[in-house]
């Protein structure tokens, strides 16, 4: 998403926890991975990489980046722009080359506004676009496979009831690859907001059937911060999720901040007309973390930002790396809107889920 004015609530005031061996010095290009420090007591930065930044390959810049995932050994980038780029696998320095890129087209042959990205099992890609909204099944050649069912409501208005801004931002497949999630970027326009502004959002799931293809299954209501929009998504367990949520105010900066959002319990809101009208009960979440709250580990910014390392932070995968204290190794990339005063990113941090 092209992110407009939206007012980034204030930010959260979280203890930075103590005891952890700060790495050497930034370079130019980022820093080396290792704890940098402490974001909250279950998330810490490790490492941050600008390597890609304003770079290209044969022409194509690399830029607009929306979501993450891995494929094998590459680590795939979608982009705003309507290309599914293939990069290197992150060195421990967060050092990444693209090495080949994509056009994502829809069925007619044109480009699509691509948000987000999952890999199935059969090695195809699943990718959303904010456009109608939509699920398409590619295959690794870049054809259209199928296109996965979208309930009328969540069609971007006017005919149904999404912003043409805010649909399905975020998609995970859930471990077991039985089901996958996607989730709105913002609300739809008869849900809206609670009274003290928060956004309620909709989850949606769909469940794999007996002839491998995914049908419609349920739909789960999430408080998002007010000012804030849900910008990824991606599953820790069969009924949890590590939610990425950013905003943008002129003059402040980015607010991004990392939430677990529980399934469990969670009502299946399917047949509810508006959140906003109608008491449900919802997904749990808890913060994880304000990114804002960690070491700035010698970021620096081009627009003003409450800390230099923040930026538009829109994706984000888990690397399949443990590391020690049962934490889990996550990459975020910021989306530079191919703006002269924004960054592309790559962040390396350490996470307890």
């Amino acid at each position: 998403m092209r992110i407009r004015a939206v007012l980034a609530a204030s930010v959260t005031a979280l203890g930075v926890l103590g005891g952890i061996a700060t790495a050497g010095p930034a370079s130019a290009g980022g820093s080396t991975t290792g704890d940098l420090g402490a974001c909250s007591p279950y998330v810490s930065l490790r490492g941050f990489s600008d390597e890609l930044d304003k770079t290209s390959l044969d022409g194509e810049p690399v830029g607009e980046l929306s979501a993450l995932q891995y494929d094998g050994s590459r680590l795939l980038a979608v982009s705003d722009t309507s290309v599914l780029w293939s990069l290197t696998r992150p060195s421990r320095s967060l050092v990444t080359k693209p090495v080949a890129y994509q056009p994502i087209r829809d069925e007619k042959g044109e480009p699509i506004d691509a948000e987000a990205i999952a890999v199935d099992r059969d090695g195809s890609r699943l990718i959303t676009s904010e456009v109608e909204p939509s699920v398409r099944r590619y295959d690794r050649a870049g054809h259209v496979l199928s296109s996965l069912p979208v309930p009328d409501r969540f069609r971007v208005e006017p005919t149904g009831e999404a912003d043409p801004n805010g649909s399905f931002e975020g998609l995970t497949l859930l471990p077991g690859d039985r089901s996958l999630v996607a989730t709105m970027e913002l609300p739809l326009s008869g849900d809206g907001l609670d009274a003290n502004g928060n956004g309620l959002n909709r989850f949606i799931r769909w469940d794999r059937r007996g002839n491998g293809e995914f049908a419609v299954a349920q739909q789960y209501a999430f408080t998002v911060d007010a000012g804030l929009a849900i910008s990824d998504v991606q599953a820790i367990s069969p009924t949890k999720l590590l939610v990425l949520e950013r905003g943008w105010k002129k003059g402040y900066g980015n607010t991004i901040r990392l939430y677990v959002a529980d399934l469990a319990g969670a009502q299946d809101v399917s047949d509810v007309a508006s959140l906003r009208d109608t008491p449900v009960r919802q997904v749990h979440r808890t913060l994880l973390a304000d990114i804002g709250q960690c070491p700035s580990g010698g970021a620096t910014a081009k627009q003003p930002q409450p800390n230099p390392l923040l930026d538009n932070i829109e994706g984000m995968v888990f690397t399949g790396r443990h590391l020690p204290g049962g934490r889990r190794e996550l990459l975020m990339v910021s989306d530079d809107n191919q703006s002269a005063t924004q960054i592309t990113r790559l962040y390396s941090l350490a996470v307890r889920v």
